[in-house]
């Protein structure tokens, strides 16, 4: 059998192997060179081989691997203090492993809590279409992504999605059962879809109105990748019960949490929830690695000054191929271009470049670097990027909605 046969077919990588990475880049057996503006999708927010995280893995790889939440973990008191003191509504963290983990922890939180409170029937939870909030049964559920329900039984009750940022919808959905409303502050599998600040603040003031926890799901766009720590730190009274956040808090290594308000958090008591390996003294050395580098202003501030380049970059590149190009899509250093031609040629395009990319929702192109980034490395993916969608101007367009 060949090499990979004895793997689920779930995905479908490409022929490159890559076997060391440095910065903002990878290379190949062969030592040939990858600028990588994907960064494991919004994970590897320090590049490769960035000396923190990788110097705490190293130190505490010599100590203890493994306990389990059963004992006291020093990092886990560290990074949670961390945490709650640099977000003001955050006073309670459990840590997981994933995205999809920290969505089901956020979850179970809303509506333990109304159950405690008595509201035994108040379990439903709001979502829009176009999130993507994990794999597992119920993040599934709560995207609502027929693609992705498609083949594993009926619909899990509990989860009604509605129309992105209609307003009008939304009002109309809440109701007595309503526990919670989960919303991504800017949508990354749906086509890199911020929501504007308005919005944000009217669904704090709706959900304090009515009763109803309000979860944010960071997984891909936290960890500083829109210029702030977190992405919903660019309104102001907008701040979540519960956040669910991953992908770049452990800037490689496997790790995620879920951070939430006292109130919120307060029936989340032995016996409720748990997790093997979450919080694990690997994955928190890391973590307070990765945090100490990203809290730093200089380091947002590289963010902004960056992505405001690439911006004006990619300004140039839309009225330079109004044929390929839509519209420009994104926040920060989670950006990309909405295209009239297919996105996922597009990103294969850029492949046979030797630049890495990605694709997402609504026909977009998807590009998350690592945060370390300069304008050098923005003006080489410029420059790739002009000669792909040269030749993608021969490519038959996408019929948008």
């Amino acid at each position: 059998m060949a090499q990979g046969d004895h793997l689920y077919n779930c995905y479908m990588p490409p022929a490159q192997e890559f076997v060391r990475g440095e910065g903002a880049y990878l290379y190949t057996e062969d030592n040939e060179k990858y600028l990588d503006f994907i960064a494991g999708i919004s994970v590897n927010c320090l590049g490769h081989g960035h000396p923190a995280p990788m110097n705490a893995l190293k130190e505490q790889a010599e100590k203890v691997w493994h306990l389990s939440g059963m004992f006291r973990i020093q990092g886990t008191y560290t990074l949670a203090d961390k945490y709650c003191a640099a977000l003001p509504f955050a006073e309670k963290v459990f840590f997981t492993n994933s995205g999809a983990e920290a969505l089901e922890c956020a979850m179970k939180t809303a509506r333990k809590y109304h159950y405690d409170r008595g509201d035994v029937d108040r379990y439903d939870i709001l979502t829009f279409q176009g999130a993507f909030h994990g794999r597992t049964f119920a993040t599934i559920n709560a995207g609502g992504n027929p693609k992705y329900l498609k083949g594993f039984g009926p619909a899990l009750p509990g989860f009604i999605s509605l129309p992105f940022a209609d307003h009008e919808a939304l009002e109309a959905a809440v109701s007595d059962t309503t526990a919670a409303i989960l919303v991504e502050p800017v949508q990354g599998e749906g086509g890199l879809r911020p929501l504007p600040t308005q919005c944000l603040q009217g669904l704090r003031k709706l959900c304090d109105e009515k009763g109803i926890l309000l979860i944010y799901d960071e997984v891909q766009c936290g960890a500083g990748r829109t210029g702030k720590l977190f992405a919903h730190q660019w309104a102001e009274n907008a701040e979540p019960d519960i956040m669910a956040v991953a992908k770049g808090v452990g800037g490689g290594f496997p790790m995620g949490a879920c951070i939430a308000t006292e109130a919120a958090a307060a029936g989340m008591v032995p016996g409720t929830h748990g997790s093997t390996y979450g919080g694990n003294p690997l994955a928190m050395a890391v973590g307070n690695a990765v945090f100490d580098e990203i809290s730093k202003p200089e380091f947002l501030d590289n963010v902004n000054r960056v992505s405001n380049f690439l911006v004006q970059q990619f300004e140039g590149l839309k009225d330079e191929f109004p044929d390929v190009v839509v519209e420009l899509r994104g926040k920060g250093l989670l950006c990309g271009m909405q295209l009239k031609k297919p996105a996922v040629e597009v990103r294969k395009m850029l492949l046979e470049r030797k630049m890495l990319g990605g694709s997402a929702g609504d026909n977009t192109l998807r590009l998350a670097p690592p945060l370390i980034i300069t304008e050098d490395h923005v003006r080489e993916a410029i420059a790739i990027m002009r000669d792909a969608f040269t030749e993608a101007r021969a490519l038959d367009d996408v019929e948008l909605a």
